[in-house]
């Protein structure tokens, strides 16, 4: 579990990312000592009064938060391919949310699947989709409806976790700014 003070530097991080990638600026380097050095997965996900406005990570815990968060902060707003890139008169408008992820878990069974606890990844072939935890609570999602629509977002049918796709869980620190 992430501090307080450790999620609140990650926070101005990312917002710093986005702030100086609108504003066509390159951010300077940190030092990746605490939080920052720590290796791990994370997405982004920015809202603007509630509707999503971007969302992009980083699955593999082979990297430092340092690099991690903000490179995704940078993602987010400027190349999530359902959105245009965020203009710098949305930026003060926008509000952050990171989720921290746990390593993936292989699963064989999907009711090893506890919504609002675990994230998703689907995976057959050469496609793969992601659904952080909190989508399912947010949508009021029964188990098998996030199943399937994981399965969707990888573009597979929505019952291809019953049909030989690889699944995996994971679990996520979750937080942002109000």
């Amino acid at each position: 579990m992430t501090s307080e003070p450790e999620r609140t530097l990650l926070l101005q991080i990312a917002r710093e990312a986005i702030t100086v990638h609108v504003g066509g600026s390159v951010a300077p380097p940190m030092a990746l000592s605490g939080v920052l050095g720590r290796e791990g997965g994370a997405f982004v996900t920015l809202r603007i009064e509630r509707h999503l406005r971007g969302c992009m990570g980083h699955v593999r815990g082979d990297e430092p938060l340092g690099r991690v968060i903000p490179r995704c902060a940078v993602a987010a707003c400027s190349s999530d391919p359902r959105f245009d890139p965020v203009t710098a008169a949305e930026v003060p408008r926008l509000a952050l949310e990171i989720s921290l992820l746990e390593p993936l878990e292989a699963i064989a069974d999907a009711g090893d699947v506890e919504v609002g606890r675990h994230g998703l990844v689907v995976e057959r072939g050469w496609r793969r989709g992601l659904l952080l935890p909190q989508v399912a609570t947010d949508w009021g999602w029964d188990r098998e409806t996030f199943l399937a629509e994981t399965c969707h977002k990888a573009g597979l049918a929505r019952d291809a976790w019953k049909r030989g796709a690889t699944l995996w869980r994971f679990e996520a620190d979750v937080f942002g700014e109000p």
